[in-house]
């Protein structure tokens, strides 16, 4: 038996079990059902109380022997306890929405609001729209009916909204290069909302961040909602302030420490030594690279030039910054595509580790672009400009290593504490 847990189609991004031991003491287990298992779960109602998530949260209603005023007008349930038999389903997803739209500040009232999706999170989402009084709601989906029209008459019609909302699955993780639209479409747009929690910025969010717009991602939903679930699972009170202490440790557990910065400035060892520091797991890009391509750096030079390796390192960029919790060292090059920075920073800090030219040369057979003082210098002029302005923090690497790890640890929590009170 299943005392207490998730159920939902795919799971492996999900972090409610963390939050919920965190929050009360009980085991919560994530339960990955296909349609037929699902069914078949229900049927059976073998367990405490359990946690709906998609695409099962309309598709529960009519197991469920009663419901709650906010789920049979909103029409989807997330949150279903079992008492005596009986299931009692809620929707605690509305609560912890409008707990990020008014923690952010968000102001709604007389305003165009697009929301993205049209499934069981949305029909909380647009239920918190009308709440606050939104001038209008457009709905846009894949599936037009059901209240929705389709992206073709979105971006005809409607590219003068001025609140983003996105409540679909596109940018969720492992999926995390993908965008529901194109703010560049929506001129008007002062805000971002997105419902995704994994990884920590999307990327709709991180192109909102680059404009200056109010961006939110939906980690502060999912503690906030998971919040409200457990006060239903156990009939019982939580004071509000545990979320926000869940969501900042979370975040700072989380959030991965990127070193960027030229051949040779000591990242590697500075990427060590701030690992073991801090708890958090150290990746070599250039190390991970060798070990898929079984071939050291010179050799791919060799049969499939600088850009064979650029190709690589990308693949590499893009796969480790699905990850959390890690110190990632990387090569010199990976500044020179905007989209490697674009990925490493939806689930990383970065930091820019400098060091004086003299020190950057090079005789290591692995580093073949850094091997002359005149190398040296006519690759730091082409990088330099990239390395600072991709930088959320720069790191002087040219006393001892003990100092600079100490300013990485140190930035790392300014950054953190920046990004927790916007």
């Amino acid at each position: 038996m299943k005392k207490y847990g998730l159920i939902g189609e795919h799971l492996t991004h999900s972090f409610s079990k963390e939050i919920h031991e965190a929050i009360a003491d009980y085991r919560y287990d994530l339960i990955p059902l296909d349609h037929e298992a699902f069914h078949s779960f229900m049927a059976k109602r073998d367990f405490e109380a359990i946690n709906v998530t998609i695409p099962y949260k309309k598709d529960v209603i009519p197991y469920l022997d009663e419901l709650d005023e906010a789920a049979r007008a909103i029409g989807a349930v997330n949150t279903v306890v079992n008492r005596g038999g009986k299931l009692y389903g809620y929707n605690t997803d509305f609560t912890g929405f409008q707990y990020m739209v008014r923690k952010h500040g968000v102001q709604m009232a007389g305003k165009k609001v697009l929301v993205i999706g049209n499934g069981g999170a949305s029909a909380a989402i647009q239920a918190v729209v009308h709440r606050e009084g939104a001038a209008q709601m457009v709905i846009v989906d894949i599936v037009e009916g059901s209240g929705a029209i389709s992206y073709e008459e979105c971006f005809r019609s409607h590219c003068d909204a001025q609140i983003i909302i996105n409540t679909s699955p596109v940018g969720m993780y492992p999926h995390t290069d993908a965008a529901p639209v194109d703010l560049e479409r929506f001129p008007q747009c002062e805000a971002v909302m997105d419902v995704i929690y994994n990884p920590l910025i999307t990327r709709l969010c991180l192109q909102a961040r680059e404009k200056g717009m109010i961006h939110v991602n939906g980690l502060e939903m999912l503690v906030a909602q998971a919040k409200q679930a457990v006060e239903h699972f156990l009939t019982k009170q939580i004071p509000d302030d545990v979320i926000d202490t869940i969501y900042r440790r979370i975040v700072r557990e989380r959030c991965n420490i990127v070193l960027i910065g030229m051949p040779s400035a000591g990242k590697s060892t500075l990427g060590q030594e701030t690992a073991q520091r801090c708890g958090k797991r150290f990746a070599d890009m250039d190390e991970e690279i060798v070990a898929a391509a079984q071939m050291h750096i010179p050799q791919i030079f060799a049969t499939e030039g600088e850009a064979g390796f650029r190709a690589r390192e990308s693949a590499m960029a893009a796969e480790l910054a699905k990850q959390n919790g890690l110190v990632i060292s990387t090569g010199g090059g990976v500044i020179k595509n905007k989209a490697n920075i674009d990925a490493l920073r939806m689930n990383g800090v970065l930091f820019f580790i400098d060091r004086d030219l003299s020190l950057l040369i090079s005789t290591d057979k692995n580093r073949p672009l850094s091997s002359s003082k005149e190398a040296v210098e006519k690759m730091y002029a082409e990088r330099i400009a990239l390395y600072r302005s991709y930088a959320d923090a720069i790191i002087d690497n040219n006393d001892a290593i003990e100092t600079a790890v100490e300013s990485i640890l140190k930035q790392y929590e300014e950054c953190m504490n920046k990004a927790l009170s916007r």
